[in-house]
């Protein structure tokens, strides 16, 4: 059973303190994955697979590592797991990488994962670290996938690809809103996830 600490580690990043819509992080891969839910949810899957061991690795190493380079060595570490990361999508999902395109390499450069290794690995243990990187990589996650959802169902009349609005829909007028796969529709999508998040946990404003 996890401690009361460890549960708020792994819960928190889920809802009050949500690296995207509290923290505003990892902006830019919501405008550019989320027009569809199958390459959302892999990225999702692989940045918080990133986040996660990053985390420990660092964790592991952070009395070993000199102050002044301790940022190389943070990039070295997220640019090796992201590259393993890559390449495992090449062998096994190669249609959702070609998708995905350059968005899996710059995993590196996504502020959730800088932020939980210098915030929080470098000051605590590994699996308290483990703990903050899957619940930092989840959290993400949920709010990818909620914004994937509506502009993949809304844009195109799919889910996963697979046509879910029925046919009789579009017989009797029913038109895809085209603009909800456009890239500003993503952080219109977010911008009204974050006014209902803030709409209901009024006390995150304080």
């Amino acid at each position: 059973m996890l401690s009361k600490k460890n549960k708020e580690i792994l819960l928190g990043p889920l809802s009050k303190n949500n690296p995207v819509i509290v923290q505003i992080l990892g902006i830019c891969s919501a405008l550019a994955v989320t027009a569809k839910l199958e390459p959302a949810l892999v990225m999702a899957v692989s940045v918080t697979a990133v986040v996660a061991f990053a985390n420990v690795i660092i964790s592991l190493l952070r009395n070993t590592i000199p102050n002044s380079i301790r940022i190389i060595v943070q990039l070295v570490v997220v640019a090796a797991l992201v590259i393993i990361v890559d390449q495992i999508l090449k062998a096994y999902m190669y249609q959702v990488s070609k998708q995905l395109s350059v968005f899996v390499g710059l995993i590196i450069t996504n502020c959730i994962l800088m932020g939980r290794l210098e915030a929080f690995a470098l000051s605590h243990k590994p699996w308290e670290s483990f703990l903050d990187g899957i619940g930092n990589g989840v959290g993400y996650g949920i709010i990818l996938v909620i914004v994937a959802f509506f502009r993949e169902l809304l844009g195109s009349g799919t889910l996963f690809g697979y046509q879910v609005i029925p046919q009789q829909m579009y017989d009797w007028g029913y038109q895809n809103n085209g603009l909800m796969i456009l890239p500003p529709m993503a952080l219109i999508t977010v911008a009204c996830i974050i006014w209902v998040h803030r709409s209901r946990n009024k006390d995150l404003q304080q």
